[in-house]
């Protein structure tokens, strides 16, 4: 085959079909198992995921985030050297994109860590190990 790029785009459109199709097939037959028993779909899906504490993990995962681009920011504006001379002599300016994604990791992570330690203390003192 002389451009192997021509099959890319028909092997996306067909992945992501396939994948949509597979995951409400899935649901249809789940859904349909849970009526076969007697039990509405709808009510044990919410009974199922009880999430008191995810206004906390996303505001907590926001800051962190919110946090590292900040530092990202100061650290790109301030310790880094954007002038760079060439092989040619002339100078140009290169940027750091490297900076700005792992501080967003490491901080958006580390918010993720508060959250569960916070959650972790409101469990263990609401309900103490016998």
């Amino acid at each position: 085959m002389q451009n192997p790029e021509l099959i890319i785009l028909p092997v996306l459109f067909l992945s992501l079909f396939g994948m949509v199709f597979g995951i409400s097939y899935m649901r249809n037959k789940e859904n349909m198992a849970l009526i076969d028993k007697g039990i509405n779909p709808r009510l044990h899906r919410a009974k199922l995921t009880p999430r008191p504490f995810i206004s906390l993990k996303f505001g907590l995962l926001m800051a962190g985030v919110g946090l590292g681009l900040l530092l990202a920011f100061f650290a790109d504006q301030n310790l880094v050297n954007h002038r760079v001379i060439g092989y040619d002599g002339h100078p140009y300016y290169r940027d750091y994109p490297q900076i700005y994604l792992s501080l967003i990791g490491l901080f958006g992570g580390l918010g993720l860590v508060i959250s569960y330690l916070i959650e972790k203390k409101y469990w263990m003192d609401e309900k103490p190990l016998e």
